[in-house]
C-alpha cells in the first residue's frame, strides 16, 4: 500500500531520551529463537530445527535499548549463509558488535540448541538400523578478549550396577548349589535348570547419560560424530534403535562385560578425552544415572571446571 505523503513517519520510542535509571546493562537481547541450521556431518548434511539466544551488552547508560531487529536479521541470514561451523559463529558475532556501535556495545553471546540425527546399524542383525538423537548446545561469545566456543553434546548409554549384578550372582551361585551339590553331576541337567533358574535375582540396570562439554577454537571443525563416537566407545553400552533378539542379547553381553557405577562411568570418558588421540580442550564431563533401585538419580562430574 502507497503511503499518504502527508502521513508523519513512524514513531522511534527508543530512539528519544532515556528517562529510567543511568545503568549500564550485562547482556540484552532475545531467547528462544526459532532457526533452521545446516550442519555437515560424517559427510553429509542435514537441517535441524534450532532455538537461538543471542544478546549483546549495553554499557553506555544513557542508550534506552538495543536494536533488536538487527541481531534477528543478522541472525537469519547466518542461518542460510553456510553450514554451521566455528568460524562462522565468530564472524556472525563480530558483525552484532558491529551493528551496535552506536550503543557502546563492546560482546555479543549466541547459544544455540538443537537435537542431531544419527542413524545407527544394529549391533548384529544386517541391514537393521534406527535413528539416535543427541541434544547438542553451542555456546559462543566475542568479546575484547577473543572469542570463545563451547559445544556441549548428550549421550546415552546403558548402566549396570556392580553390586547388584554381585549379589544377583550370589543368589544363583546358592540356588546351584543346593540343587547339584549332593553329587551326581548332570552337565545337561544344570544346564536346564540355568535356563530356567538362572533369574532368580537379576542386576539392575538403568538408561543413563553422560553430558561432555569441549571447548573450541575459531578455526576447529565442530567434529560431532567423532566426539560422540569417542564417548561411546569408552562406555562400551551405548543405547540401541532397532532390534532383533540376536542385538538384544549382544547388548545384555555389552552390559554384563561392562558393569559399571556411576564414578566408572565418569572416570572412563574423561580417561578418553585426555587420551593423547584426543584433541579436545577443556573437557568436562557429567554423568547421570536414572537408577531404578532408587527414586533418585546418581550424579558424577570430572575434569576441568566441573
Amino acid at each position: 500500500m502507497k503511503r499518504d505523503s502527508l502521513s508523519s513517519p513512524l514513531p522511534d520510542v527508543a530512539a528519544g531520551p532515556h528517562l529510567g535509571y543511568p545503568l549500564p546493562l550485562k547482556w540484552v537481547g532475545m531467547q528462544g529463537v526459532a532457526l533452521p541450521l545446516w550442519l555437515e556431518e560424517g559427510g553429509q548434511a542435514q537441517q535441524v530445527h534450532a532455538w537461538a539466544d543471542v544478546q549483546v551488552d549495553l554499557p553506555a547508560p544513557h542508550v534506552k535499548g538495543i536494536h533488536m531487529s538487527r541481531l534477528y536479521l543478522l541472525l537469519d541470514a547466518f542461518a542460510i549463509a553456510q553450514p554451521l561451523d566455528a568460524g562462522p559463529l565468530a564472524a556472525v558475532l563480530r558483525r552484532m558488535v558491529a551493528s551496535h556501535a552506536d550503543c557502546g556495545s563492546t560482546q555479543a553471546r549466541l547459544t544455540l540448541a538443537f537435537p542431531v540425527l544419527r542413524r545407527q546399524p544394529a549391533l548384529l542383525t544386517a541391514g537393521l538400523s534406527g535413528w539416535k538423537s543427541y541434544p547438542v548446545r553451542l555456546q559462543a561469545n566475542v568479546s575484547p578478549q577473543g572469542f570463545a566456543l563451547s559445544l556441549t553434546v548428550e549421550i546415552g548409554y546403558s548402566s549396570t550396577c556392580p553390586c547388584s549384578a554381585a549379589l544377583a550372582r550370589q543368589v544363583l551361585a546358592d540356588a546351584f548349589a543346593a540343587k547339584f551339590g549332593n553329587g551326581g553331576f548332570d552337565a545337561a541337567a544344570a544346564r536346564d535348570w540355568l535356563q530356567e533358574h538362572a533369574s532368580l535375582a537379576t542386576p539392575h540396570s538403568q538408561r543413563s547419560t553422560a553430558t561432555v562439554s569441549v571447548s573450541l577454537t575459531e578455526q576447529a571443525e565442530l567434529d560431532l560424530f567423532p566426539l560422540i563416537d569417542l564417548v561411546e566407545a569408552a562406555l562400551a553400552t551405548p543405547l540401541q534403535t532397532a532390534v532383533k533378539r540376536a542385538d538384544e542379547q549382544a547388548f545384555a553381553r555389552l552390559n554384563g562385560a561392562n558393569l559399571m557405577y556411576v564414578e566408572d562411568a565418569a572416570r572412563r570418558v574423561q580417561a578418553a578425552l585426555a587420551s593423547p588421540a584426543s584433541h579436545y580442550a577443556q573437557a568436562r564431563v557429567t554423568v547421570r544415572h536414572m537408577e531404578s533401585l532408587h527414586p533418585h538419580d546418581a550424579v558424577a562430574q570430572a575434569g576441568q571446571r566441573a
